[in-house]
């Protein structure tokens, strides 16, 4: 008969990371991290057989309330084998038997299941296992499942995009869309480059987190949860967090323009002065047009170097590696010198670095379903679509409820709750500036 058991760190590890379905938010550096920062109580579980074999985990995060009840969150699922409705069916049952033993008003699990895939044509891939029939399982188990959401409203975002790296770095690049290829030769040809930091750049990483946040109209987290992630990943066997810097030299990049525009003036110096052939004189307006355009880029890089100084880390970003796959968890970048495209150089080098360390999954961590041009997020979409990936929408959000009374409180009462005292808080102000003026 199966058993729920806590499991020890090395034991949990070496069953999660050989799983196909392993996640990053699975791994016991999460749970630790979500310890410290979210304040949440992790459990680190196994259900066993008679033979001590373990044949799923689950990370069950506590969120504790008020009144001594509390609430789990599974992130991305148990690790199992979602098609063995048996092993599903044990699986849920003891969970269920462990959370009522802790006083949870329900259980949130949002399982990385795929249910449906594009590729970068936006053809539709089969899938590896009927999706649909796992659905229909967790209702009949008594899971709730939360609805298709288009945007940002859950826990992990339902929408990603994921390049499969056991392609050829070529194909990979070939699947880059048109832009991205001429922006990233761009970067290439001012000379800039991407380093791989430390922990003395989070500062760095941490200053463009917060441009891009205010950019961007959203407000993320402060330094040093970057810092406590950073140190928790790297601090771990089982896990890393690598920063990937952007940057521009800048009397580097004017050296490179200074050689092309060199050799445009060699070009122009050897074509005959008289008698220009009409082949002739369409190569030497271009050439001209070359040679302004680098006079050009050269006054103005001159002139940014007078502004902002010489060395500039235009972009950073903070990859998650665990197991055989990896995520770009975070991306801050600078609002200047955005000419110089440096963020696709930056995506393109950590796609490489991935690849050479024999990771199989990339996955970009978070899109959108709805695709209206006026969401605020469809700009992210799109930048996210350019480099090729597979469109990936996962199953979504089930709650397994065990105290139905509560559950509705909980996720009714205090939200409906909250907005009255929030639009009653609004209401104060206004009349208040309106009695002031």
């Amino acid at each position: 008969m199966a058993k729920l058991v806590f499991l020890k760190e090395d034991v949990y590890e070496n069953f999660v990371k050989q799983h196909p379905k392993s996640h990053f938010l699975q791994s016991y550096a999460w749970g630790e991290f979500a310890k410290v920062k979210k304040h949440l109580t992790p459990y680190y579980l196994g259900l066993i057989d008679d033979n001590k074999n373990i044949l799923g985990t689950a990370l069950l995060l506590q969120k504790h309330l008020p009144m001594n009840y509390c609430y789990f969150y599974c992130p991305r699922g148990y690790v199992i084998n979602y098609e063995d409705e048996n092993l599903v069916t044990e699986m849920t049952k003891k969970i269920v038997q462990f959370a009522k033993s802790k006083k949870a008003i329900f259980i949130k699990i949002d399982p990385d299941l795929i249910y449906k895939d594009y590729n970068y044509l936006e053809k539709e891939q089969t899938l590896p296992y009927d999706t649909n029939k796992i659905f229909e399982l967790l209702k009949k188990l008594g899971y709730k499942h939360q609805g298709f959401t288009k945007n940002f409203e859950t826990m992990q975002p339902r929408y990603t995009f994921r390049i499969d790296l056991t392609q050829s770095l070529e194909e990979i690049q070939n699947h880059f869309s048109k832009t991205t290829k001429q922006r990233i030769a761009k970067a290439k040809k001012l000379d800039t480059y991407v380093e791989i930091g430390t922990e003395k750049d989070l500062k760095e990483f941490y200053h463009l987190m917060t441009l891009t946040e205010t950019r961007k109209d959203f407000v993320s987290y402060n330094e040093d949860y970057y810092q406590t992630l950073y140190d928790i990943f790297n601090g771990s066997e089982n896990g890393k967090a690598t920063l990937f810097l952007g940057k521009v030299d800048i009397d580097r990049t004017i050296k490179k323009i200074k050689e092309n525009l060199k050799n445009v003036n060699n070009q122009i110096s050897i074509l005959p002065i008289d008698n220009l052939s009409k082949s002739a004189k369409n190569k030497l307006n271009e050439l001209t047009k070359q040679k302004e355009n680098y006079n050009k880029e050269i006054k103005k890089f001159e002139d940014y170097k007078k502004e902002y100084g010489n060395n500039l880390t235009l972009s950073a970003h903070m990859i998650i590696e665990y197991a055989d796959k990896a995520w770009v968890l975070y991306a801050g970048n600078h609002n200047i010198l955005t000419e110089t495209y440096v963020n696709y150089y930056t995506y393109e080098e950590h796609i490489k670095y991935c690849k050479e360390k024999g990771i199989k999954i990339y996955d970009q961590f978070g899109t959108i379903g709805d695709l209206s041009k006026d969401n605020p997020r469809y700009g992210l979409h799109e930048f996210k679509k350019k480099f090729g990936g597979n469109y990936i929408e996962f199953l979504g959000e089930f709650d397994y409820i065990t105290n139905k009374p509560m559950y509705f409180i909980f996720t009714k009462l205090v939200p409906l709750y909250r907005k009255i005292i929030r639009n009653k808080s609004k209401k104060e102000i206004e009349n208040e500036v309106k009695k002031n003026q």
